[in-house]
């Protein structure tokens, strides 16, 4: 063991669009001299194992994995529909099973003591732990900011009236169209485009009161920290900062890893479902920005009736497309939903995969358009590399990215939550060949540089990365 190493615990979600951040994040701080514990759960940790192997979860010996329980049955599939459920575990037996952890390191004699806790923003029962042991505690939630802004006024959209929702009339009444017009930085904002746990009738739901506890957790924490950038969302940083003082922002975050440690620890993966790399050979056949790339990300589903629109509505617009299509993500089960018909139409330009190495795609050269739900992982991966997206949001904050993907940074067009497709062929020609696509992709180039700029020594995520280790080394015993 090292002498006075700082040893950091880092502890996601358990979903992938939390678990991907908080290891970029943790693959950072190693190469900063931090011994790392990255966390999984118990399930996702066999899963990791089925879909990568081991090697990809035996890290370095200052690099370690361990599990707590999330208190669900093994039999539960951890899908969407699961998530009040794994919430609510997770509180009671996770909050125990953390504890444990961050008791059985401090004994142990082959690792530093445990200096530090970077936890994500919706795991923040970890602060009961942090301030038990006193060890200083960080938070990283991994939304936009102008997602987590959502968030951080749902004390006062309850208060206001508008959570709960009187009945469900209002789901579809145009309610939702209702402007909020009180909140200074999210100009423009309708009650649609607010992180979709306010649309319920419930007021104990569990999901809202979650998010709720979450960000009024954060103000416990010795900072906060988002995968953004200062140009990318400032004026909503600066109303962040009005109640979260301590704010870093480092995006994006991948692509401050390649800045910072392009090698480190490369064997190391995040991802859930087996990758297939073999698409990254199909796209080098294509002439560069003439593939669109569709992907809904890692939890939504899909109806029958909607994966068929995409389906036919893709292959009507005659360009190459590749197309992650999860085996869980069409609702109530895998049954084959894409005819014959549909196979044989695409068969010399359209590859359906399971799942692959999406930064990887959307860096390669024939890609030229991203039809995406507008996860933020997806979006600053798409910002990166200078791709414009079609947006089709699905749930939490997803539709206040694509607020902002379209009606602020210029990057994005929406599609109707009803997807038909005629509007999916126009929406794909218009990204690919259209005058407004044309805007959109230098658009999304621009924002490209400007984030190269943020991650570049001298750029705002980089120096804010560099005062974060600071402040973690400074905070460690007889620093």
């Amino acid at each position: 063991m090292e002498a006075g190493k700082p040893h950091a615990v880092c502890i996601p979600l358990p979903a992938q669009g939390h678990i991907n951040p908080i290891l970029l994040f943790a693959k950072l701080l190693h190469f900063h001299g931090f011994h790392i514990t990255f966390i999984h759960t118990e399930f996702n940790y066999y899963r990791l194992i089925q879909s990568r192997g081991l090697d990809s979860l035996r890290g370095s010996p200052d690099f370690r994995f361990e599990t707590i329980t999330d208190g669900l049955p093994s039999t539960n599939m951890r899908g969407i529909q699961d998530l009040p459920d794994l919430c609510s575990m997770l509180l009671v037996h996770g909050l125990r099973s953390f504890r444990e952890l961050i008791m059985k390191l401090n004994a142990r004699s082959d690792v530093p003591p445990v200096t530090c806790i970077i936890s994500d923003g919706v795991m923040s029962f970890t602060l009961e732990v942090a301030e038990e042991f006193g060890i200083p505690e960080m938070v990283l939630f991994t939304p936009s900011a102008c997602g987590m802004l959502g968030y951080l006024h749902f004390e006062d959209l309850k208060e206001r009236g508008y959570f709960p929702l009187k009945d469900e009339s209002e789901l579809n009444n145009g309610y939702l169209e209702t402007e909020i017009d009180w909140i200074p930085a999210l100009k423009g904002v309708r009650l649609k485009d607010i992180p979709t746990f306010i649309r319920t009738t419930n007021p104990d739901d569990i999901m809202f009161n979650y998010n709720l506890q979450s960000v009024n957790n954060a103000r416990k924490a010795d900072a906060v920290i988002l995968n953004t950038f200062d140009d990318f969302e400032h004026h909503v940083l600066d109303a962040i900062k009005t109640k979260l003082p301590k704010l870093y922002t480092v995006g994006p975050l991948s692509m401050l890893q390649r800045q910072l440690c392009p090698t480190n620890l490369d064997s190391i993966g995040s991802n859930l479902w087996k990758e297939d790399t073999e698409c990254l050979g199909w796209l080098d056949r294509w002439k560069p920005k003439s593939v669109v790339y569709v992907n809904y990300g890692s939890l939504i589903t899909v109806t029958p009736q909607h994966l068929r629109e995409f389906a036919w509505g893709l292959a009507d617009t005659n360009y190459p497309f590749l197309w992650v299509i999860r085996p869980d993500i069409v609702d109530g089960g895998g049954e084959r939903i894409l005819s014959k018909e549909f196979t044989a139409a695409i068969s010399d330009r359209g590859l359906l995969v399971g799942w692959c190495p999406q930064e990887r795609v959307l860096s390669h050269p024939s890609v030229g358009g991203f039809l995406t739900h507008c996860g933020w992982n997806s979006t600053m991966e798409s910002v990166s590399e200078g791709v414009p997206m079609i947006c089709w949001p699905f749930f939490a904050e997803q539709q206040m990215n694509c607020f902002y993907s379209c009606t602020k940074w210029g990057i994005g067009m929406e599609i109707d939550s009803d997807v038909k497709r005629e509007k999916v062929e126009s929406l794909v020609r218009e990204l690919m060949e259209g005058m407004k696509g044309q805007g959109l992709r230098q658009n999304a180039i621009d924002w490209k540089k400007k984030a190269e700029i943020a991650t570049s020594p001298d750029g705002s995520s980089y120096i804010n990365f560099n005062k974060i280790v600071t402040q973690l080394k400074q905070g460690m015993p007889n620093a």
